[in-house]
């Protein structure tokens, strides 16, 4: 498949595997998830966002803690945006 151009087909849990791994090498502090649902082509059971639940029920099953799956899935990237805009208003109030 991939010689011709094609990624072979993947399964959800693959995420799981991902995020798992992610966390084991840098803490739940530094995952985040996204994804894109316009275009990429998805894991097979992750069509479009209906799905996602899918992946807080899997963290929970592998007992992941209610904070960190928030953090996992979005809270993380809330607290990059936040302290982004603060050096952001920061810098610019330096000039």
């Amino acid at each position: 498949m991939e010689k011709s151009g094609q990624l072979p087909p993947v399964n959800w849990e693959r995420i799981i595997e991902h995020i798992d791994h992610a966390v084991k090498l840098a803490g739940a502090d530094h995952v985040g998830l996204g994804s894109d649902f316009d275009g990429a082509t998805m894991p097979t059971g992750m069509e479009d966002c209906t799905k996602l639940p899918k992946i807080t029920e899997a963290l929970m099953r592998k007992g992941y803690s209610d904070d960190d799956i928030r953090k996992i899935l979005g809270g993380n990237l809330l607290r990059v945006m936040e302290a982004t805009e603060k050096v952001s208003k920061e810098m610019q109030s330096a000039h």
